[in-house]
């Protein structure tokens, strides 16, 4: 059977998680979200964000956060500035779309929007004849593996505050992120910093879930009907507050998150021995290394991957991904089997 590095969600769930899950599984609980468990888990959460008020709620996924949070946020007219590779421009099935908001994308080598390109789209668009550029959308780590440092986050959110921009961070691999050797962010710091953002649980240990965390007082109302209007709010809610309430404990989610970083670390480290050079600097769990096609092709007969992109005629860049529960070894025989 072939080892996957395609994605951070081919394994299941932590055994806390799960052995949680049957330990509370015949105590009745209100649903909703309204349960003890996910009232504990936001308690737990809270402690995070340094006496800021927020607010949290909990939904099942990365593609159904992005819809209910950024729609909730636009009015009809208005529409999203995302960078071109930003997963609700590329792997979403144009759920935004679906809602009647424009996403007007932006091309950027790195996945990282900047104060420029932000400016750029909102200049381009300065009549009732257009859309109105209203939200501005990041990732960290972005869909190229690449962290947001606290200097570039604050420039983004000084330049949305000037200008009546919302600044939404989708946080699918937040945990990552924010273990990243090159990370000088916490959870507080993006709180300040944001509009809305959320906690990537599904991509780091959990079942499924994350958690929304919305610190701008004008977005809060009414954000429950909002996840009810679009399938978000789940009767057994206590499905998801539980694992939040595991994964925040002690932190496990940030170990979780080590884990991937150190095993992605290392494939990074043993291909660079090896002389081959990287799409983008390796800083977080997904790393994007360029071989010759003729050594995926034989890398493909042992172990998943994405091909990500041609580099030339003959070389191609590959996405590996680690996860909460790569295995080491695994990684040592990648590295072995590039020769």
């Amino acid at each position: 059977m072939k080892y996957s590095f395609k994605n951070d969600y081919s394994e299941g769930a932590h055994t806390r998680i799960l052995e949680s899950l049957m330990r509370t599984n015949l105590v009745q609980e209100p649903g909703y979200g309204e349960d003890s468990l996910s009232m504990e888990a936001r308690d737990l959460l809270l402690r995070k964000f340094d006496g800021r008020d927020v607010d949290i709620h909990f939904t099942s996924g990365g593609t159904q956060t992005n819809l209910v949070s950024i729609s909730s946020i636009l009015r009809p007219y208005e529409s999203v500035i995302a960078p071109a590779s930003g997963h609700i421009a590329m792997h979403e099935a144009g759920a935004i779309e679906s809602t009647g908001h424009k996403i007007n994308t932006v091309d950027t080598a790195d996945g990282k929007l900047r104060v420029q390109d932000i400016k750029a789209v909102v200049d381009a668009h300065d009549d009732e004849h257009m859309v109105t550029p209203r939200v501005v959308f990041v990732s960290d780590s972005t869909e190229v593996g690449s962290v947001y440092s606290k200097r570039e986050l604050a420039e983004l959110s000084a330049f949305c505050k000037a200008n009546g921009l919302y600044l939404y961070l989708d946080g699918a691999r937040l945990g990552s992120a924010l273990t990243s050797a090159q990370n000088d962010l916490s959870l507080a710091d993006i709180a300040e910093l944001v509009d809305m953002f959320y906690i990537g649980g599904t991509k780091n240990g959990a079942l499924l879930g994350e958690a929304v965390i919305i610190s701008n007082d004008a977005l809060k109302e009414d954000f429950r009907i909002h996840m009810k209007q679009k399938g978000a709010l789940l009767a057994k809610g206590r499905v998801l507050g539980i694992q939040f309430l595991e994964l925040f404990k002690d932190d496990l989610f940030f170990e979780l998150a080590r884990h991937a970083n150190r095993m992605a670390m290392k494939l990074a480290e043993g291909i660079k021995n090896r002389g081959y050079e990287f799409l983008t600097e390796p800083v977080s769990n997904q790393i994007f290394p360029i071989f010759p096609d003729p050594l995926i092709e034989k890398l493909r007969e042992n172990y998943g991957f994405y091909v990500w992109d041609k580099v030339g005629t003959e070389r191609s860049a590959i996405r590996l991904v680690t996860s909460w529960a790569t295995l080491e070894d695994a990684v040592d025989e990648f590295i072995v089997d590039l020769g």
